[in-house]
């Protein structure tokens, strides 16, 4: 993997962003979250357009698989990057537009208090999303709770922040979107803090073209609990 030596922001917290082919939204994702002063390491995950170049004129540390290896595999490798340079704090945030800035200083915040903050769209706000999406979400939401033992509030918002002495025990092995229901299985078995801290998920069409729909969030849910 190439890697920018390139280390922006000042402080102990880390964004961590996984992308494939977002160069049409990537430069003003970046340029949105260091401009609030956070330090991005961004990982390329085999990207056949211009995505790591935007992400580094934007102002982040770009890291780049050579081949596309999924998303709990790119923020794995982020993860580790950050841990490297010394976080205390590591937040992960998609790439395709739907997080907001705004939110990360909460979710940071709630590491007073426990080991993990998960953000939830259920107890904050959703912009720009269907009723039938809004539906599978839930529904997802039920079928995790029950699967992991938990009882969240959402399932699989990727918007989420922890403390960088945790890493360890919730490291990610599903390298493609099962890890968020790893990571969830590791939440319970592990014994870690975890608190929900409502954030705002704002679908655009460009989001909704890309990301996942809900009937995939509950494949995945089972994919992962009863054949991984």
């Amino acid at each position: 993997m190439d890697v920018s030596e390139q280390q922006l922001g000042r402080g102990s917290t880390w964004v961590v962003i996984a992308a494939m082919n977002e160069e049409a939204v990537i430069g003003d994702v970046v340029s949105e979250v260091c401009r609030a002063g956070w330090s991005v390491v961004l990982v390329d995950d085999g990207s056949h357009d211009a995505t790591a170049a935007h992400a580094r004129a934007a102002g982040a540390a770009v890291v780049r698989h050579s081949i596309n290896l999924g998303q709990g595999a790119a923020l794995q490798t982020g993860i580790d990057y950050a841990v490297r340079r010394g976080a205390r704090h590591l937040v992960t945030f998609d790439a395709d537009g739907q997080m907001n800035a705004d939110d990360i200083p909460a979710l940071v915040a709630a590491l007073d208090d426990a080991d993990i903050a998960l953000g939830s769209r259920f107890l904050g706000k959703v912009e720009g999303a269907t009723a039938k999406r809004m539906a599978f979400l839930k529904g997802a939401v039920m079928m995790s709770n029950r699967l992991s033992g938990l009882s969240l509030t959402d399932a699989h918002c990727g918007f989420r922040a922890f403390r960088a002495s945790v890493a360890p025990q919730l490291r990610m092995t599903q390298d493609r979107m099962a890890h968020a229901s790893e990571l969830l299985r590791k939440i319970k078995t592990s014994g870690v803090r975890v608190v929900e801290v409502p954030v705002t998920i704002r679908y655009t069409e460009h989001s909704m073209r890309k990301g996942q729909h809900g009937f995939q969030a509950v494949r995945i849910l089972f994919d992962y609990f009863f054949r991984a």
